[in-house]
This record gives structure tokens, sequence and C-alpha cells, in this order.
């Protein structure tokens, strides 16, 4: 046996724990690293059908992400209408993928009275969490009410070409998909939003100016006209996006103490090769010349390149590209 075996959890048994309809084992296994384990685990839960629905909600209660995921998958084996409420809950959950879990089984278990919580996740910032909305209300039988929840519905499913021919309605939804981690989302919905040539587009249009992802402002930039943006205005939209700062300080003080360092935190490809040369050279001095020679002559090196690391800094532009 080698040595990290000692510390790996013992593989558990599915079939063993479903046969003693072990509710709480079957929970801890969703906790083990094999994915084919959560997967059999949540099934085994499932199959226990309402008797494991009080075990399975108090434990939902976990932080433990996987945890959830499993449990959330056993409730959509059970199909019970007792489970919707706190599945809707779990739409409100902090990670996304625990979110989308949720509406898929929310679709699953296809009862209406999710639709309006369902409706609510159209408009989630996770895209893949919008996509599930989308398609659990339609396995719901829902459908849209009014243009503007048709286009929300649209923009959940990515149906650009959809979006696209809504026109003006769908600047609302549009404007929702910029909070989208995605910056690809992002691109597209500032394109969409250009074509309406819609003013109420214009303040969305001047945020994106702002966008961490260059690709995004750019994509404003050039949306922006068809909406009657003035040109002139688009610099102080610009001016709004993340700055580039490093701080000469601590780049200096890094390559003083540890030379290689500084040059490093600036993101310098030569950093690491300074640092690895810095340790051969420093060795080599102190074994052949003393702690005297040695610190009387890197001393000066050592400042000399903090102050260069110092220097370099404040010569970096502090707007990105």
């Amino acid at each position: 046996m080698s040595f990290p075996d000692l510390f790996k959890a013992k593989k558990p048994d599915i079939g063993s724990l479903a046969g003693k309809k072990d509710i709480h084992g079957l929970i801890r296994a969703l906790r083990y690293r094999d994915i084919g384990v959560q997967l059999d685990a949540a099934k085994a839960l499932g199959n226990l059908g309402p008797d494991a629905i009080d075990h399975l909600l108090a434990a939902l209660r976990t932080r433990d992400k996987t945890v959830k995921l499993g449990i959330i998958g056993a409730l959509t084996e059970i199909k019970s209408p007792e489970t919707v409420s706190p599945l809707m809950g779990a739409l409100s959950d902090e990670n996304s993928e625990v979110r989308w879990q949720a509406a898929i089984a929310l679709g699953e278990i296809a009862d209406p009275a999710a639709a309006d919580s369902l409706k609510s996740a159209m408009r989630d910032p996770d895209k893949y969490v919008r996509y599930g909305a989308a398609v659990s209300l339609t396995k719901i039988g829902w459908k849209p009410s009014d243009p503007q929840e048709r286009a929300f519905y649209f923009a959940a499913l990515l149906e650009w070409n959809a979006v696209r021919q809504m026109g003006k309605t769908a600047v609302p939804a549009l404007v929702e998909l910029l909070r989208d981690r995605d910056s690809a989302v992002r691109i597209r919905a500032v394109e969409l939003l250009g074509q309406t040539g819609d003013a109420s587009a214009i303040p969305a249009l001047i945020e994106s100016l702002g966008d961490e992802n260059r690709e995004v402002r750019w994509s404003a930039a050039l949306a922006a006209p068809r909406c009657s943006i003035p040109l002139k205005s688009l610099p102080r939209g610009l001016a709004r996006r993340p700055q580039a700062m490093k701080n000469p300080w601590i780049a200096g003080l890094l390559n003083f103490l540890l030379p290689g360092l500084g040059y490093g935190y600036l993101g310098k490809w030569w950093g690491p090769m300074i640092f690895q040369i810095d340790v051969m050279v420093t060795v080599w001095m102190f074994s052949l010349g003393g702690d005297a020679i040695s610190y009387s002559v890197l001393f000066p090196v050592y400042l000399l390149l903090g102050a260069h690391a110092w220097y370099i800094t404040t010569k970096i532009p502090r707007d990105p590209p």
C-alpha cells in the first residue's frame, strides 16, 4: 500500500447502502470524489422515494456544493410536489451550478407552481441557469404572455436570431445579458443592442464601454453610433474601464529582497530566470568569498534591481488596450 492510500477515503458500496436503506450513508457518499459514485448515490437516494425526502431536504442546507448537487439530483428522481418549494429556494443559491441543477429539477417535476420562480431565473447572471429555467418552463407548459416575456425567453435560450427579430422590444432582455460572466454573451448582446437603434439602449452601451473585457468595449464603441450616441461621448465611457495599476514600491521592494520577483509581479517573462540566476550566484559567492565580500557585492546589485523595477512600473500605461 502506498503512502497516499493511507489517507484515501474508502470507496462507498452504493449497492450495500441502498440495500440497507442507509440514507445518511448514501448522503455521505455524495462527497466521494468519483463522479460515478456520486451519480450512483444520487440515483439510489432517488429510488428510495418519499421515505428519503425529509432527510434529503434537511441535508440540502449544507454548504457543500457537491452534496447539494447530489441531493437535488435525488429529488429530481423522486419527483414529489413536496420538494418544489425547497427547489425554488435553491434557485437563489450562491453557486451557479446548484441554481442550474435546481432549475432542471423543477422542469423534471413539471409543477406549474414553479413557473414564477423559473421566470425570475431567466434573468440570472449565469447563462446555464437562464437556459435551464427556459427549458424547464417549456416542460411545465408555460408560454410567454407578452412580447417582453418572449424576449427574455429567447434571450435565455440564446436564440439570437429570434431576439434580433424582436427589435426594440428585446432591449430590456439584452440589457440583462450584460451581467453575464461570459464575455461572448456580453459581446453579442451589445451588438444586438446597437442593431435596435433604440435610444433606451444608450445607458447600457455607455456602461459597456467600461467593461473589463476589451472586445466588449470595442463592440460597444461600434454599436454606439447606431443608437445616435455622439462619438464625443465615447471617451468618457471608455475612461471608466478597469485601470491597469501596479504599485512601484511593491515591485521595487520585491526585486530588492528577492531579485526577479519584482519583475514577476509585473508579469515580465524574465523574472523567474533572474530569480534562478540570483540563487545560483548567491550560493556560489557565499561559498567562495564569505559573508562580507558577498554582501558588499550583492547589496548594490539588489539596490539597483529594486530601483529598476520601481522605475519601469512608473512607466507602465495605466490604460489597458
